[in-house]
């Protein structure tokens, strides 16, 4: 793949755009003309990022040239700004033998477009849990990027970067991908499966391994959530150890806790996918809409019907 066609949506991630074009740009200075790149919109007109900035575009998709791969470049409510037009040219480029990819949360709009099948992708992380409500049986990984034959996608921000360099190291040599990522001062060139997420410790600013334990039994179960005791058990300490832990590292019961990171999902999957208020619900664990629906409020101030419609 030498000439690449980043389709661009209105809020997309302009630093996930850029992580993708400035490693064709700096590779240029080493490999003259070793690779091509045009950005596209609807129209042919500027398209604003999410944060705020207007970027020009090269030309509209529906009239652009032919690319060896072709990108949908997408930041939030990906679904809301690819409309049917989009779905119909992408599923052309495809008969047209294109390989098609996502960078951020473009994938979404090529699932929906009916693109993915058994191949693997990935999106950015806080998306993922919305992307595999919507569309469960297609194969989507936490991984930064994603490789095939026919389809590429990368999770977005930096992770763009790396996943250009391993293109890069495949028809280039790995000569070439070491000399570009120098002059991002990047300190390694990351595999594939690093994580997209800090580490829970990290994350979560704590060092028992006993607490993170439970805290990734936490993030695992959202939808069905553990008992203290289940918890604990997990963690290989008693229920009161676990309260203990909890209190003085993270200033609340596990219980507590727990709800909390139940909401930010729930808030997670209002603003980015699809379900209604009652499905989220049920995908956060909680027995009904109603209870939901009070914790939220309490929370975060708003109703989830609310967030839904602002988002």
């Amino acid at each position: 793949m030498r000439d690449f066609s980043f389709v661009l949506l209105p809020e997309f991630s302009m630093l996930g755009l850029l992580a993708a074009t400035e490693p064709l740009r700096v590779a240029n200075r080493f490999h003259g003309g070793a690779y091509r790149w045009r950005l596209l919109s609807a129209d042919g007109r500027p398209v604003v990022a999410s944060n705020g900035m207007s970027l020009a575009a090269h030309g509209g998709w529906g009239e652009s040239e032919a690319a060896d791969a072709v990108l949908v470049v997408a930041g939030f409510h990906p679904l809301r700004h690819g409309g049917a037009g989009l779905l119909a040219w992408l599923r052309a480029q495809d008969a047209a033998g294109r390989v098609l990819g996502g960078i951020d949360t473009g994938c979404f709009v090529l699932a929906e477009a009916g693109l993915f099948r058994q191949q693997r992708l990935t999106l950015h992380w806080e998306a993922l849990p919305a992307f595999r409500e919507r569309y469960p049986l297609l194969n989507a990984t936490q991984e930064l990027y994603e490789l095939g034959p026919r389809r590429i996608s990368s999770a977005g921000g930096t992770a763009s970067i790396d996943m250009m360099l391993a293109l890069m190291a495949r028809s280039h040599g790995h000569d070439l991908a070491v000399q570009v990522s120098e002059q991002f001062v990047l300190g390694r060139i990351r595999a594939q499966s690093d994580h997209q997420r800090l580490e829970l410790g990290a994350r979560y600013g704590v060092h028992s391994r006993k607490l993170i334990q439970a805290l990734a039994l936490m993030e695992k179960h959202m939808d069905a959530p553990l008992d203290s005791a289940a918890l604990a058990a997990g963690a290989g300490v008693t229920a009161r150890q676990l309260q203990r832990l909890f209190r003085a590292q993270l200033g609340a019961a596990p219980n507590v806790f727990y709800l909390g990171l139940r909401l930010e999902h729930g808030r997670r999957l209002l603003r980015q996918s699809g379900l209604n208020v009652t499905q989220v619900s049920a995908a956060c664990g909680f027995e009904s809409a109603s209870y939901f629906a009070r914790a939220y409020r309490r929370r975060f101030g708003c109703a989830p019907g609310t967030e839904r419609r602002e988002a």
